[in-house]
């Protein structure tokens, strides 16, 4: 099969991300006002630093994130995160891709891909998904935990401490985060560890 120049691919992916959110918004996809109530809720419970179901919350918000919509998306989904379980990033990556050609508003198929690339090494391309994700799903207390460990990595420490610290906001019971965030805080005032 020949490949479509980079300018005929762009045009292909919008028309086709075009017809997929008609497609969605036709079949009444976006979320209720219920459903939005109760992410709420769970975001509500989650951010409490004392609360005692945070753990349900956020295994609610997690269910909720992942679910597209479609059998076939969710099936890339997995297929996605057995592949980056299995470290076959490069199929992970393939696959997701897959997913976000085909589901461009759903926030979990960028922050999959995101990981994968992470762990794949390619930081660049992360960054630029966990943008996807952020647009989304601001809210999304994952991806910004997972730019502040690209920053970390490669010595950004500012930036790594603002994005630890936003993911934290959200959901303040992360507790590798938690301590990333005050070794690094201790690092960038000069503190002895």
């Amino acid at each position: 099969m020949k490949r479509l120049t980079p300018f005929r691919n762009c045009i292909v992916t919008a028309f086709y991300g075009v017809l997929v959110a008609i497609l969605f918004s036709s079949m009444g996809i976006a979320q209720s006002q219920s459903q939005t109530d109760a992410m709420d809720g769970w975001f509500a419970e989650l951010a409490d630093p004392n609360g005692q179901d945070w753990q349900q919350a956020l295994r609610n918000i997690e269910l909720e994130w992942s679910r597209s919509g479609s059998a076939s998306l969710d099936l890339l989904l997995k297929r996605g995160q057995d592949a980056m379980e299995a470290g076959d990033y490069a199929a992970a990556i393939e696959h997701l891709t897959a997913l976000t050609d085909q589901a461009p508003d759903f926030a979990e198929g960028w922050n999959a891909r995101a990981t994968a690339y992470y762990l794949a090494g390619y930081f660049g391309p992360s960054i630029a998904d966990i943008e996807h994700v952020l647009a989304l799903n601001p809210r999304h207390f994952g991806a910004l935990a997972g730019l502040g460990l690209i920053f970390q990595e490669t010595g950004r420490k500012e930036d790594a401490i603002k994005a630890f610290q936003a993911s934290l906001a959200i959901h303040p019971h992360q507790d590798g985060i938690s301590q990333a965030l005050d070794a690094l805080e201790k690092e960038v005032s000069g503190t002895d560890l």
